[in-house]
């Protein structure tokens, strides 16, 4: 058996994820750590009492921290064959931190600066996204670069799985967008997603131009396991390193082609670390042999732990 370590992104987060953990020695060393290098009190973002993770600037750390305390721990307590990382959008953060990509906690300030660039330009215009189910992908492909030509800023950005796609844009277009690809019969339907803004989109120019700036002073090194890009779909290289992260801020992500990655390299079982199951299901998508775990919970911990250690035999 060799896993592919999942780890989820933005719109993931859930209230109150975090604290079961911080029982956990390790894992509140590793956030207090977080909170110092990012200058944010980490378990009250998570507790959202003030809505806090509805906001980009907080969630980000916050959502980041708690999958590389959860890491922390499943380096301790097991012995995972892995075989490569990736990460849905943010989620990548997770995974570079986990190989040693990027350096902890310096990686979770660079993490809290980038949600900071992406928060300013989600305030400069409303946008959103709409998830597409079952698509006609090269359809509507044809159906998007003719509103594009038609001055409309509109985009695909996700592709997930085989059946499910991300559009996203300005947000007083979606209603009337996802009515009239219902209509042309190029997606089976249009869900709209609770998120802050078009993430991976020419709207965020401003942050990504940013990003570059602040990544100019990062460490990287070469990381412990390969991880795959969801911009370029292949392993990161050292040296690539500050120019992918830099545009993946305003390019299509492609988890989907992460999945076909890692199981290239080998993944026979995935296990997600974040709330939800979303990017497991990608995965499964992709290989319906797969096995699948995941980890929100403390008690999805323990028993994923317990598993491990009894050799995967339940």
């Amino acid at each position: 058996m060799k896993f592919g370590i999942l780890f989820a992104g933005q719109g993931a987060q859930q209230a109150g994820m975090g604290l079961d953990f911080l029982s956990d020695p390790l894992f509140k060393e590793t956030i207090d750590q977080a909170s110092q290098a990012c200058g944010l009190d980490l378990p009250e973002i998570w507790k959202n009492d003030r809505g806090q993770l509805d906001e980009t600037r907080y969630v980000q750390p916050a959502l980041v921290a708690f999958e590389y305390g959860i890491w922390q721990m499943l380096v301790r307590d097991t012995d995972l064959p892995v075989c490569g990382l990736a990460g849905l959008s943010l989620g990548e953060y997770g995974a570079l931190l986990a190989s040693g990509c990027l350096t902890w906690p310096a990686g979770l300030a660079l993490v809290a600066d980038r949600g900071e660039y992406m928060q300013l330009d989600s305030e400069k215009t409303a946008s959103g996204m709409l998830a597409l189910t079952k698509p006609d992908l090269p359809g509507l492909e044809d159906f998007l670069r003719a509103k594009q030509a038609a001055g409309q800023a509109v985009y695909l950005a996700n592709y997930n799985s085989p059946k499910q796609v991300v559009l996203a844009g300005e947000k007083q277009l979606l209603p009337e967008l996802g009515q009239e690809i219902a209509d042309r019969k190029l997606a089976k339907r249009a869900i709209p997603l609770d998120v802050a803004g078009a993430f991976h989109t020419p709207l965020y120019q401003t942050a990504s131009r940013k990003m570059g700036q602040r990544l100019k002073g990062e460490v990287f090194n070469a990381g412990t396991y390969p991880v795959i890009s969801n911009s370029t779909c292949q392993p990161f290289a050292k040296e690539d390193l500050a120019k992918i992260l830099e545009v993946q801020l305003m390019v299509p992500t492609h988890f989907d082609a992460c999945v076909k990655g890692l199981l290239d390299l080998g993944m026979t079982a995935s296990l997600e670390i974040g709330p939800g199951h979303a990017l497991s299901a990608f995965a499964k998508q992709a290989d319906k042999g797969l096995q699948t775990w995941q980890i929100g919970s403390l008690v999805e911990y323990q028993q994923f732990v317990e598993e491990e250690q009894n050799g995967f035999t339940k």
